[in-house]
């Protein structure tokens, strides 16, 4: 049974950053891409980035690009996201996502097959 637990959210202040978990447990996660996304209050689930887990190559949107950076510890099972220059609108609970993929390009995830938990990020003025 695949288990996608997160960690690391919590209150920072604005312009600071945050390191997010993400500890994949449950089968080999040779064939899948792990992704991140984000849901704030009122608003629809919103794809950040992706990583493909052989090979590591990383797909992050626009709307974070320059500022968020995906990364995995294949060794420790763990995919990561950090935050940097954190603004008020990046509150939100942070989701770790994991879907089997047929390619090697890293791209948009739109229908994971798995997800975790969530974690709370608050960003303060």
């Amino acid at each position: 049974q695949v288990q996608l637990v997160e960690s690391g959210g919590g209150l920072v202040q604005a312009g600071g950053s945050l390191s997010l978990s993400c500890l994949a447990s449950g089968r080999p996660f040779t064939n899948y891409a792990m992704a991140w996304f984000r849901q704030a209050p009122g608003k629809e689930r919103e794809f950040l980035a992706s990583i493909v887990w052989s090979g590591g190559a990383t797909y992050h949107a626009d709307s974070v690009k320059g500022r968020f950076t995906i990364s995995r510890d294949s060794a420790k099972n763990t995919i990561y996201l950090q935050m940097n220059s954190l603004k008020p609108e990046d509150t939100a609970v942070y989701y770790c996502a994991a879907d089997l993929i047929y390619t090697s390009t890293p791209q948009p995830m739109t229908a994971p097959d798995y997800w975790g938990q969530g974690t709370q990020v608050t960003v303060s003025l």
